[in-house]
C-alpha cells in the first residue's frame, strides 16, 4: 500500500502524522511512503529524518492525495482539501464530524473511506488513540487557565496555588476522563482547590480514593454544576461523547454569574463545546475572547502548541491501527478488528457512524452491514 502523509494546513497546526520510526516499520513491511516537503518541521523532524527512513519526497499535497491508497493526517481536512480526496481512498485522521457538516458531505460525495481516530473504540469503552491527546489537552487546560488568569492577560490577577496566609484558586472540572484526570493531576499539583463533576460515581470515588480526601467531587447535575460554576475560578470543561456533539451542561445564566476575570477552558471545542457561551472556535494565535467579563479559551487544536511531544505520543497511538489497514486491507483489517470498525464514519458513499448522524440528523448505516 502506498501511504501518503500531506502538511497539516489548519493554522497553527504543527503537529505531523507519522515519525521516522513509523516511515521505517512501514517500509519494513513492504509498503511505500509518501511525504510532503517540509511536513515534519513544526514537530522537529526535518525532511532529511524521513528520507534516511525510507521515505519519498513529494513536493505538494496535491501529489500525495493523488499517489496515495491511505491517508494519514491529524486534523480533519479542510474545504481547500475536499477536492483532493478520492473515491475508495482511506482517509486515517482525527475528523470530529458532529460539528462538520460540510465535511460529511464532502466525505460522502466522494465516497472516501474515512476513520475517524477518535472513534475507535475498544470493547472496554477505551479510546485509544484519543486517549493520548486527551491527557496531553488535559495537562495544558491547567497550564492555559493559570496563565490566563494573570492579570495582564485579563485575568482576576490569582495564583492558581496560592501563597501561605492567602487562598489558592478554585478549580471546577466538569468530566472525569482521560481529560478531567489528566487537568485534575496538574490542577491538585500546582496547589489549587479542584472540585470534580462527573456522572459515573465509581469514577468519582476512584479519584477520591487515588488523591487521599485532597479534591472535592460531585455527582454530576444541574444544581451541583450551577454551585460549583458560581464560585470557579477556572472551568475546565472536559465532556465527551464519543463520536457525537458535546452536551452543553454549562448554561449561559451560569457563566453570567461567574465572577469577573475568571478563566474558562473547554476542551471539548473540537466536539460543539459543553458550555453554552463557548459559540465558536479561537485559534493559538487568538485565543481567548471575553462574554460576561470572563474569559473563554475555546482552541481546537490545544496539543498542537506542544507539537513534538504530541505528534510522537499520537504516533505511537496510531500507528498499529494503521499497519493493520496497510498490511491486511480495509475490509479484512475491519472484519477482524471490532475497534477499527468503531472507527468507521463514512464507506463508500454512506455515513457509517451512528453518533454523527444523529449529531447532524442524517441517515446512517452500520459499517458491518455493508461489509455483508
Amino acid at each position: 500500500m502506498i501511504i501518503g502523509v500531506p502538511k497539516e494546513i489548519k493554522i497553527n497546526e504543527d503537529r505531523v502524522a507519522i515519525t521516522p520510526a513509523g516511515v521505517q516499520t512501514f517500509t519494513g513491511a513492504g509498503h511505500k511512503v509518501l511525504i510532503e516537503e517540509k511536513a515534519g518541521l513544526g514537530s522537529g523532524i526535518t525532511d532529511e529524518a524521513y528520507v534516511s527512513s525510507g521515505a519519498e519526497l513529494v513536493a505538494t499535497a496535491a501529489e500525495v492525495f493523488k499517489r496515495a491508497d491511505m491517508i494519514m493526517k491529524v486534523k480533519e481536512p479542510l474545504p481547500s482539501e475536499f477536492q483532493l480526496l478520492r473515491e475508495g481512498q482511506i482517509l486515517f485522521t482525527y475528523l470530529h464530524l458532529a460539528r462538520e457538516p460540510e465535511l460529511t458531505a464532502a466525505l460522502i460525495k466522494n465516497k472516501v473511506t474515512a476513520v475517524a481516530y477518535e472513534t475507535i473504540q475498544l470493547d472496554n469503552g477505551v479510546l485509544p488513540l484519543l486517549t493520548p491527546m486527551s491527557k496531553i489537552a488535559g495537562k495544558m487546560a491547567v497550564q492555559v487557565g493559570a496563565h490566563f488568569l494573570e492579570k495582564p492577560y485579563g485575568g482576576k490577577g490569582i495564583l492558581l496555588g496560592g501563597v501561605p496566609g492567602v487562598a489558592a484558586a478554585d478549580v471546577v472540572i466538569i468530566g472525569a476522563g482521560s481529560v478531567g484526570a489528566s487537568a485534575l493531576k496538574v490542577a491538585v499539583g500546582m496547589g489549587a482547590q479542584v472540585t470534580i463533576i462527573d456522572q459515573n460515581a465509581e469514577r468519582l470515588r476512584y479519584l477520591d480514593d487515588l488523591y487521599g480526601g485532597r479534591i472535592n467531587t460531585l455527582v454530576s447535575n444541574q444544581f451541583n454544576i450551577r454551585q460549583s460554576v458560581r464560585y470557579a475560578d477556572l472551568l475546565i470543561g472536559a465532556v465527551l461523547v464519543v463520536g457525537a456533539k458535546a452536551p452543553k451542561l454549562v448554561s449561559e445564566e451560569m457563566v453570567k454569574e461567574m465572577k469577573p476575570g475568571s478563566v474558562i477552558v473547554d476542551v471539548s471545542v473540537d466536539q460543539g463545546g459543553s458550555i453554552e457561551t463557548i459559540d465558536r472556535v479561537t485559534t493559538h494565535n487568538d485565543p481567548v475572547y471575553i462574554k460576561y467579563n470572563v474569559l473563554h479559551y475555546a482552541v481546537a487544536n490545544m496539543p498542537g502548541a506542544v507539537a513534538r511531544t504530541s505528534t510522537f505520543a499520537l504516533t505511537n497511538a496510531t500507528l498499529p491501527y494503521a499497519l493493520e489497514l496497510a498490511n491486511n486491507g480495509f475490509y479484512e483489517a475491519v472484519k477482524n478488528n471490532n475497534a477499527l470498525s468503531r472507527g468507521v464514519n463514512t464507506y463508500k458513499g454512506n455515513l457509517t457512524c451512528g453518533a454523527v448522524g444523529e449529531s447532524l440528523k442524517k441517515d446512517y448505516m452500520k459499517i458491518a452491514d455493508l461489509l455483508g
